[in-house]
């Protein structure tokens, strides 16, 4: 298939030993012809034995052509633009060190770009847990479940069609010179300012279900508010630029730890507002509790009762705190 377009896969990294070698498996399994791809790792100085487990998969094998560049800026978007600008391909597919596309993943990426499907074309998730605990298997589901993700539909079953922003994504090379590279001041939500400079642009991105991947969740409640505060530090600060993205499932967490603090300050002189603390807080828990008990029934999973609750409440707590603070702080600065 010499007129194959030759393909890069492009994956910032970071102390992704436990993940990184399954990644490469999978990339090594791809369906689409080997010779017309390269791998490109962009190292943000990794201090485990990331480095080590990509030089034996490189001894390993000599299909797959890899390739590591520093990043010395240690963060996603630097990653990636500085894995871009190292490439050889036509098209670039990126990629996650937590992840672990299915075969044909590089192939249908392709084709969707071949058939002009969208400019940048990605796939659906099927996340599975970080670690073999019962706190790691209830933050997988709370990860896929509509009450921790609102309507992100590459978490959720969805149907081929335009949508605001994807995993990953791949692109042709072009795209770049059209719309500009990830942008390196933020830190988080840079995939999605990227797609809404996309489709300012004019441009399509586009969700195919049949791309799809494994995502390995975070494994550790801590691990999870990290994650999740960073996502809402910095969707505020994307916003700020295009406050026309803003979906309702991202104002309902900042929204509901301010009403939160909130009652919880007026609760020490009123009691009314005593009264609507314990309202929204039970109603709140009894909401999570029914999809936990729903979900425990049809999974046969007796954990999910105080796990899923658990996970969805972290999220949601993590991601408002983490976007209120963004703009308080924010306030007594100028950008």
């Amino acid at each position: 298939m010499s007129d194959s377009p030759f393909v890069s896969v492009v994956v910032p990294c970071y102390n992704e030993e436990a993940t990184i070698g399954k990644l490469l498996e999978a990339l090594r399994r791809q369906t689409y012809p080997l010779t017309r791809m390269e791998v490109i790792i962009a190292d943000g100085m990794s201090a485990d034995g990331t480095l080590t487990a990509i030089e034996r998969f490189q001894r390993e094998q000599n299909e797959l052509a890899i390739r590591v560049v520093k990043n010395q800026a240690r963060s996603i978007p630097s990653g990636v633009n500085q894995a871009v600008r190292e490439a050889r391909g036509e098209i670039i597919v990126r990629l996650d060190a937590h992840s672990m596309p299915i075969p044909e993943y590089v192939a249908r990426c392709v084709e969707a770009h071949q058939k002009g499907k969208g400019d940048n074309v990605g796939g659906a998730w099927d996340i599975q847990p970080g670690a073999d605990t019962w706190v790691a298997k209830s933050i997988a589901h709370a990860a896929a479940h509509p009450l921790g993700v609102g309507d992100a539909l590459y978490r959720l079953d969805a149907q081929a069609g335009a949508v605001d922003t994807v995993p990953f994504g791949s692109f042709r090379r072009e795209l770049f010179e059209r719309v500009g590279a990830f942008d390196e001041s933020l830190l988080a939500n840079e995939d999605y300012e990227f797609n809404a400079r996309l489709r300012q642009a004019g441009g399509t991105v586009w969700l195919d279900p049949s791309i799809r991947s494994v995502y390995f969740s975070r494994e550790t409640f801590g691990k999870l508010a990290r994650q999740y505060w960073r996502y809402g530090f910095w969707k505020f600060k994307m916003l700020k630029r295009y406050p026309q993205t803003l979906r309702w499932r991202q104002a309902l967490p900042p929204t509901f730890v301010l009403t939160l603090l909130t009652l919880i300050l007026l609760s020490l002189f009123l009691p009314l507002a005593r009264f609507a603390l314990f309202l929204q807080c039970f109603i709140y828990l009894l909401v999570l509790e029914l999809a936990a008990l729903m979900l425990a029934l049809k999974t046969k999973k007796i954990f999910l009762l105080w796990g899923l609750p658990s996970a969805i409440a972290t999220m949601h707590l993590a991601w408002g705190a983490g976007f209120l603070w963004s703009g308080a702080t924010g306030a007594f600065k100028h950008d």
